[in-house]
């Protein structure tokens, strides 16, 4: 069994647009407008109400105003970034300039919408955010089956696994370790079952994972 099979995919249904505007009629306008497209919606006024209010294990993507009453929406990245969040965020603003919208996309934002946006416009960035979340949760959960697969080897499998998986051949592996061919032969292939590595090229993969 490969890792791909242990991942725990969520439910699209699980997955809200989180809309953080000032603006109250632009809020209930966004959250009409991703009902019809069947995209679920919350929407809060300030950064302060998403952080008393809103429901982290159903973030989909933030899409977020750049001026808002107390944290602004740059502030807010940064202080998510510095926290470890990786979640998507859309940015959008009346107000926008270069430096901001330079400041917002190096900070990993997906996009930087100009109000009035066309709601096609909107439409693709929420997608591509959303999907972006869900390829990253995916990769966090094939790192974690690797880490876990990996925390049953041995210290001399863990050696093995990475001169192999570093290109040497089993001899060379031998020569490096000062033990025999068939004593790496025999930790290579511990290694492989207990990753779960289904050739040489699947075990590459899930090294890289742990890097």
């Amino acid at each position: 069994m490969s890792e791909f099979q242990t991942i725990d995919v969520r439910d699209p249904s699980d997955e809200l647009v989180h809309i953080i505007d000032d603006d109250e009629q632009l809020r209930a306008a966004l959250v009409d407008f991703f009902e019809t497209v069947g995209i679920n919606s919350d929407a809060f006024k300030d950064t302060a109400d998403f952080n008393q209010r809103a429901d982290a294990n159903r973030t989909g993507c933030l899409l977020l105003d750049v001026r808002l009453p107390g944290l602004s929406g740059i502030e807010f990245q940064r202080k998510l970034c510095a926290a470890g969040s990786d979640v998507p965020i859309v940015f959008m603003t009346g107000h926008g300039d270069v430096s901001t919208s330079v400041s917002a996309m190096k900070g990993g934002a997906v996009d930087f919408l100009l109000k009035p946006f066309r709601m096609d416009d909107l439409l693709v960035a929420v997608q591509t955010a959303i999907d972006k979340g869900r390829m990253q949760r995916e990769l966090a959960s094939r790192r974690k089956h690797v880490a876990e697969c990996a925390a049953r080897l041995t210290p001399r499998e863990r050696q093995v696994m990475k001169l192999v998986t570093d290109g040497l051949m089993n001899k060379q592996v031998a020569f490096e370790l000062g033990i025999s061919e068939i004593m790496v032969k025999l930790h290579r292939g511990s290694a492989m079952r207990k990753m779960q590595a289904r050739s040489l090229a699947d075990l590459v993969k899930k090294s890289d994972l742990l890097q």
